[in-house]
């Protein structure tokens, strides 16, 4: 199995978590912050009017969604081996990135200049990676691997469309922000909280809450720079679970411009380079992230369910022990359950993913 198929199971649940808002971060305690009183549309016009596009500063980002034990070193192993179609390598690269994606604290260093110049460094205890954007090329590098990814942008690209290819490993807060504004807004009462301090701003807390039922997420806040609208933080409660499921936001920032030169990357000696093409884009321009790989999505907001197709998955992945430490017999496949995502893996090989109850991955599968 090739590196890349390893990336199958964060490329479902990303998507499934983006729409459905579930990243969080608390905001600061500290001493009380008053600022002027707005309402909740005086807040997001603060939003977008904000011209603030440059800026750097280390983001965090911790999961806790309250995943099964399991010996991951051990499973690795046990997944290995030319019965399950896997290397010990690749077990172990997979098993990495489901807890990374669904436990656990990781920083990464962020520097944004326009809307085209944006790096992402994500630090790990023994690694870096590294993605680079700055309109004309994108380049992603895994030290581990040692392999630097490169896709060169068309020059005819509209500014969306680049932007869109330097996503890679974390999304900023401004970024997540504006899609959770947009794909929750019509089925979400948004309200004015508490005035708090993020990264040593002042901002303004815009609080979300689900209109429907049937999703895991109780309610997302967003932290507003009090000066410029920018984005800090946002903020993700589960249903029934006291402690932030998801957190992203600045721990420090930074809003002067970037050094010009972080927006290039040159691959150092001993790196592999492979090449990647462009993403193509469908006439209308429209762009649907997971399209070329057969992942669609069903339902808006709150309850936006990831579908995948059978075969979607890695070859052996539904015969391999660890579906039986993470996941339970449920109608119709097996169900991974944590507190703001549900995945239901159905006995012919398809995958539904979402921040909604079982029940609704259940009745997706059956009308699909």
């Amino acid at each position: 199995m090739s590196r890349k198929s390893l990336k199958w199971l964060p490329a479902l649940a990303v998507p499934a978590l983006v729409a459905a808002g579930v990243v969080a971060i608390p905001l600061s305690a500290g001493a009380a912050v008053d600022l002027p009183d707005k309402t909740a549309k005086e807040v997001l016009l603060l939003v977008s009017d904000s011209t603030e596009d440059t800026f750097s500063g280390t983001v965090e980002k911790t999961a806790e969604l309250g995943l099964p034990d399991i010996d991951a070193a051990g499973m690795a192993q046990s997944m290995g081996g030319p019965s399950s179609g896997l290397s010990a390598e690749d077990s172990s690269e997979l098993v990495s990135a489901a807890l990374e994606l669904f436990s656990g604290t990781h920083d990464a260093n962020v520097y944004v200049s326009g809307e085209k110049n944006v790096r992402v460094q994500v630090k790990d205890q023994l690694a870096e990676r590294i993605a680079v954007s700055n309109g004309n090329d994108a380049w992603f590098y895994d030290s581990e691997s040692n392999v630097a990814t490169h896709v060169a942008i068309p020059a005819d690209t509209s500014v969306h469309e680049k932007g869109d290819t330097h996503t890679g490993e974390m999304l900023t807060p401004p970024q997540l922000a504006d899609r959770l504004l947009t794909e929750l807004e019509p089925t979400t009462t948004i309200t004015v909280g508490t005035d708090a301090r993020v990264a040593g701003r002042t901002v303004y807390e815009l609080v979300l809450t689900p209109k429907v039922s049937g999703t895991l997420a109780e309610s997302v806040s967003i932290a507003v720079d009090s000066e410029t609208g920018l984005p800090l933080q946002v903020t993700v409660s589960a249903a029934g679970q006291d402690e932030p499921a998801l957190r992203i936001g600045f721990t420090s920032i930074d809003l002067s411009d970037p050094a010009a030169d972080l927006f290039t990357y040159t691959p150092g000696d001993g790196v592999t380079v492979e090449e990647q093409p462009f993403p193509s884009m469908p006439p209308n321009g429209e762009h649907n992230p997971g399209t070329e790989s057969g992942v669609t999505t069903l339902g808006t907001g709150w309850e936006t369910i990831v579908a995948l197709p059978a075969g979607s998955a890695p070859d052996g992945f539904a015969d391999n022990p660890l579906l039986d430490q993470l996941t339970t017999a449920v109608d119709g496949g097996r169900l991974l359950s944590t507190s703001l995502l549900n995945v239901l893996l159905t006995d012919d090989g398809r995958v539904f993913a979402g921040s909604v109850t079982v029940d609704r991955l259940q009745a997706a599968a059956n009308t699909e």
